[in-house]
């Protein structure tokens, strides 16, 4: 269960990942610079979590026999 729950939380993160990516900045609107200063800071926590997550789903997988084929 844990496995599946971090390969969900792990898919989640990189569509949120996506979407950051996907989002053009307007500068010329007002707070557009802090929105893309929080945008950056929050990719770049999303990538830490996904980097703290991937081996551990890794583990789990493993021992639960999940990515067999």
């Amino acid at each position: 269960m844990k496995a599946t729950s971090d390969q969900n939380l792990i898919y989640d993160l990189r569509q949120l990942i996506d979407a950051i990516d996907r989002r053009v900045p307007h500068l010329e609107r007002e707070g557009e610079h802090e929105i893309a200063l929080d945008a950056k800071a929050l990719k770049r926590s999303a990538e830490k979590r996904i980097a703290e997550l991937e081996p551990a789903a890794a583990v789990a997988a493993r021992m639960t026999g999940a990515d067999q084929t």
